[in-house]
């Protein structure tokens, strides 16, 4: 409709002509919104979360320059989620290869703690409580009388199948009966990075191996022959 008389002279919109909710999302060009339109207290203004976030949780990434979201258990890929030590506590003589199957004890005295959930034991077989990468050491303190000792081997042995073990780390020490032939004493330590991904079949046990008799020794209090085991991340 044509007016009658003088147009009106143009005049700039205002925010007060508009009404709330008058500009809809379909009436905003893709990618008009832009980082100097965002407020910096985006992500400081929202409700706390006080606590680690759950696996399910979702975090926003540019995955170079293109916006995606992740689940929280995807980053820094697991992270060190699990360190324990098992020792020994008795002391025990044997010859030939023997395994370490008894007196094993989580470490618990004088400060020393676990990580996570930690690791089972029965009759000396090690069961992980999640997948993962792990590092397994075994530390084996020995001693014997007089004699020669030509070696002492510790082993660290593997399972995938929850059957069959084959011998996946060795150290070696000896002893000789030069200067005062009295008791001598040694440690040997090996170990190995183990994939676990399967907690039902991927397990660990440790042997001892000797020419002749020697003496393994083991403490409530202190770790003398003992074990520790790290996962180091995620399989």
């Amino acid at each position: 409709m044509a007016y009658i008389g003088q147009a009106p002279a143009n005049k700039p919109v205002s925010s007060s002509d508009l009404e709330d909710g008058l500009i809809t999302t379909s009436k905003l060009a893709d990618t008009s919104v832009t980082n100097a339109k965002i407020n910096a207290d985006i992500i400081s203004g929202e409700t706390e979360l006080a606590t680690a976030p759950a696996d399910t949780d979702e975090l926003l990434i540019s995955d170079a320059g293109v916006l995606k979201r992740i689940d929280a258990s995807l980053v820094g890929g697991g992270g060190i989620t699990v360190a324990d030590q098992w020792r020994v506590t008795t002391a025990s003589s044997t010859s030939g290869q023997v395994e370490i199957d008894s007196n094993w004890e989580r470490v618990d005295s004088r400060g020393l703690g676990t990580l996570g959930t930690g690791m089972t034991e029965s009759s000396g077989i090690f069961t992980f409580p999640s997948t993962g990468i792990y590092l397994v050491t075994i530390n084996l303190k020995t001693y014997q009388g007089s004699g020669d000792q030509r070696y002492v081997h510790a082993y660290i042995f593997s399972t995938t199948d929850n059957s069959s073990y084959d011998r996946v780390a060795e150290s070696s020490m000896w002893f000789t009966s030069a200067g005062d032939g009295g008791s001598k004493y040694g440690s040997s330590t090996c170990n190995v990075l183990f994939d676990v991904t399967n907690t039902s079949t991927h397990k660990i046990k440790f042997r001892k191996n000797s020419e002749a008799t020697i003496t393994t020794e083991g403490d409530t209090d202190i770790n003398l022959t003992f074990a520790t085991f790290i996962r180091l991340g995620d399989t």
